[in-house]
């Protein structure tokens, strides 16, 4: 039996800032901001000090955006990336606070139909009043201007 050699494929190079910055969509005060809060870690740093990053970073950068848009505090977000990283679970915390957000999402969708609905009554309203619209200019008007 011949033994095989397997060779790794070659890993993507580190990622500057500014590379991550535009594949996240977010801005480069953003990043550092979350390296600097400790929510992400760049895997080194360049020689001239950039701070790199691997692919990883974006998922990582992802959940704290959708984490962010539930309003869930910076504190509780660094919590949840580093029981993701240790690999320990908080599924039941994280999914009592991802209920209790479509909760509200739902009552605030209904809170808007029930405007929206206001509103196409109170234009309804106003089309049947039977109002007057202005009057078209006339012929003679119209020669006297020119």
């Amino acid at each position: 039996m011949e033994s095989q050699v397997v060779i790794a494929p070659p890993l993507s190079p580190p990622l500057k800032i500014g590379e991550v910055a535009n594949r996240s969509g977010l801005t480069v005060k953003t990043i550092r901001f979350y390296c600097d809060e400790g929510l992400i870690q760049p895997i080194s740093r360049s020689d001239g000090g950039y701070r790199l990053f691997d692919d990883g970073v974006f998922s990582e950068l992802a959940l704290i955006r959708t984490l962010r848009a539930m309003e869930i505090p910076l504190l509780d977000v660094g919590k949840i990336l580093e029981a993701r990283r240790s690999g320990v679970c908080t599924c039941s915390d994280l999914k009592a606070r991802i209920r209790s957000k479509a909760g509200e999402i739902g009552e605030k969708i209904t809170a808007m139909q029930n405007l929206q609905s206001e509103l196409f009554a109170l234009l309804n309203s106003w089309e049947a009043c039977g109002g007057r619209t202005p009057a078209a200019p006339t012929a003679g008007l119209v020669a006297a201007d020119r």
